[in-house]
């Protein structure tokens, strides 16, 4: 059986009362997210807050998560920092660690050319030799976006097995697919397009509000499989409503959805960290907006 398919939630920065990582409130968190069904933990990526964590809290965070899901869950480690040597120090803690695989996002800040992001990963990957690799093409962040070019170069190693893709264009998906080959893993990464995504060949969904709402995209997941396209719609549609109440909110969308996890699970994963804005009092309507649709979309599909 393929471990690299269905819903793997992109993991949230959990932090006490003080800011610092809480490993507690991890465990419990992956706890959560395991008796939800999801196929597996996708940690240390973007919804994790990697860039504004130290080499050190990531760890831990990782370790953590370990601990809770023992073995039971699939869990993609995303180890890229903005230097090579802080990258290949996690790539390598994650390979001891003995998760299923690593995954990286290119350099930041400065567009570095082709061959120069190739060698990075591939540095990253040597420093995990036995353990698989997943590029993640999230050009609007990263400002870089995986070319047909750069897949082919990165293709060379062995190890590459997929791309966590979270490129707006849905036909991203099926040039990597293609380009990949048979065995080759992409997964969705807009959680607006899951559905899209999986419809022209993504290999399952990894996302960052998936945390917030497991449920509905594994209900959504089921419908897909088994071609009942009309419900799949129907729940993207309403994942999709969800998604955009959360982003009318002053404070970040990681905050929120802790927020909404907070009142819906009473499971408390604190804040965000700065510079990201927390929660701001005008966004309890929109997170008590938030609940509501999720309530009523649990009553309808789940």
């Amino acid at each position: 059986m393929n471990r690299y398919t269905g819903i793997h939630p992109a993991f949230y920065a959990c932090y006490d009362a003080s800011g610092a990582i809480s490993p507690s409130r991890i465990r419990e968190f992956a706890s959560h997210l395991h008796r939800k069904g999801v196929s597996g933990l996708y940690v240390g990526g973007s919804s994790g807050e990697c860039i504004y964590q130290s080499v050190s809290e990531r760890k831990l965070v990782l370790e953590s998560v370990l601990e809770a899901v023992q073995g039971k869950l699939t869990v993609i480690a995303h180890v890229a920092c903005n230097n090579t040597s802080d990258s290949v120090e996690l790539a390598r803690h994650a390979q001891a660690c003995k998760v299923d695989a690593i995954a990286s996002i290119p350099p930041i800040y400065f567009h570095l050319p082709e061959h120069a992001i190739s060698a990075y990963w591939n540095e990253i990957s040597n420093a995990a030799p036995d353990t698989d690799f997943f590029i993640y093409n999230i050009p609007q962040l990263a400002g870089t976006a995986l070319t047909k070019s750069l897949l082919l170069t990165m293709l060379k190693n062995p190890n590459v097995v997929g791309v966590k893709n979270s490129s707006m264009p849905t036909q991203d998906i099926q040039l990597f697919k293609m380009l990949g080959g048979e065995h080759f893993t992409v997964f969705n990464g807009p959680d607006e397009q899951f559905i899209a995504g999986r419809m022209i060949g993504a290999d399952g969904g990894i996302g960052g509000t998936y945390g917030v709402m497991p449920s509905l995209f594994l209900r959504a997941d089921e419908a897909f499989k088994a071609g009942d396209v009309e419900s799949a719609q129907a729940i993207q549609y309403a994942i999709n409503r969800i998604i955009y109440k959360m982003c009318e909110a002053k404070g970040n969308l990681y905050a929120v959805m802790k927020e909404v996890l907070r009142k819906r699970e009473d499971i408390d994963l604190g804040s965000v960290r700065k510079p990201l804005p927390g929660l701001y009092e005008e966004d309890a309507l929109i997170v008590a907006e938030a609940v509501q649709l999720l309530d009523t979309a649990h009553t309808q599909f789940c």
